[in-house]
């Protein structure tokens, strides 16, 4: 089974852990973090994602460039937002995002 692939972008690295250990610890999803918009946008373009989340840390015109930006490199790769509410929200989000639901 092909896992899901979740970039997620935290500038509170504290937080970020906290959302990929969420992630990995899903057998059906691997989590890679940055810290940056600038390092979403490289990762994002390098690499095979099929979900971005973007939590805590941003500016929320800084989210929307972000998003704008990695919605015209990919328009269909889902951008979600979280910012906490425990791993039960977390994984709910991310699977409607995706449509598993």
């Amino acid at each position: 089974m092909e896992k899901t692939e979740i970039l997620v972008v935290c500038c509170h690295p504290e937080i970020s852990a906290t959302i990929i250990r969420l992630i990995n610890k899903d057998e059906q999803m691997t989590g890679t973090a940055v810290v940056s918009p600038e390092a979403a946008v490289a990762s994002f373009t390098s690499g095979s994602f099929d979900l971005v989340l973007i939590g805590a840390g941003l500016a929320p015109e800084t989210e929307k460039q972000l998003e704008t930006a990695l919605k015209k490199l990919n328009p269909v790769i889902p951008v979600i937002y979280h910012f906490g509410g425990g791993s039960g929200l977390l994984y709910t989000e991310i699977k409607q995002a995706l449509n598993k639901v």
